[in-house]
């Protein structure tokens, strides 16, 4: 009797089928690896992104403008009525008035506490006095944030000068070791300065526009606020909805509101 042989292409034909199985798996594998790999930088990427927005919006005020940011919390207490009353800080004692008169809107009226903050207030007096703020203007504006002015250049970077030298206050708020409970508000006053000079106030000052969470946790403490809106918190309100925003709050210079005097009221 003769030995049955097996057929060659059958055998053939199974081994090419397992090494194309086994070529289909392979492939799925490193489809399904590259997909995991893309899904895991997405991820990433999309941290950073995230990280990049916070950051972005944990912004502080300095009147030469390096930092900011800038954009603001919701969270806001939005009285924006043209009749409306400011109410002025506990503990505080009225030592002068001031009328901010600005071209094309009317006059904000101050009261200025010259207890709570002695230096910020007879320095912002003094130059009110001599004229200094005649014709300069509100160079950053940020809606829901704060108008800032004073600048004698109208971007941000100068200040009072004394034969071309600086002239420079110091910062009367708790993070420099003064105590000053006047809280950032809307209708607050208070003094512009650089990054973390804490005793670079000069000339250039800001008028808080809204209440809110953020407002008080960056500038609480941490500048000298020295006075209170009492009236006319319509016309920052109307500033605020007519400028266009640049970077940080900047301002084209013929678009800057023009500051056409402040007047000390003792």
């Amino acid at each position: 009797m003769g030995t049955k042989k097996k057929n060659s292409n059958y055998v053939t034909e199974k081994t090419i089928k397992a090494k194309e199985d086994a070529l289909k798996a392979k492939k799925a594998k490193e489809t399904k690896k590259k997909i995991t790999y893309i899904i895991v930088y997405v991820l990433i990427a999309l941290c950073l992104i995230a990280g990049i927005v916070l950051i972005a919006i944990n912004t502080n005020i300095h009147d030469h403008d390096h930092d900011h940011d800038s954009e603001h919390d919701s969270e806001q207490e939005n009285n924006s009525d043209t009749d409306e009353k400011v109410e002025e800080p506990a503990n505080t004692t009225v030592t002068n008035r001031a009328s901010i008169e600005i071209e094309g809107y009317g006059t904000i009226e101050l009261d200025l506490y010259g207890e709570e903050a002695p230096e910020t207030v007879a320095n912002f007096v003094k130059l009110a006095n001599e004229g200094f703020y005649d014709g300069l203007t509100f160079h950053r504006i940020m809606d829901n944030f704060m108008i800032q002015g004073g600048c004698p250049k109208g971007n941000g970077t100068g200040g009072y000068e004394v034969d071309g030298v600086e002239q420079n206050i110091k910062g009367e708020f708790s993070a420099n070791n003064v105590k000053n409970n006047i809280k950032h508000v809307r209708g607050t006053i208070s003094m512009a300065r650089e990054g973390n000079n804490m005793d670079s106030a000069s000339s250039q000052f800001f008028i808080v526009h809204q209440t809110s969470a953020s407002n008080s946790a960056s500038l609480d403490g941490k500048y000298a606020a020295f006075g209170m809106v009492t009236s006319g918190m319509e016309i920052v309100d109307q500033i605020c909805n007519d400028v266009i925003e640049g970077n940080n709050g900047s301002v084209n210079k013929a678009d800057q509101p023009v500051i056409k005097s402040i007047t000390i009221h003792e």
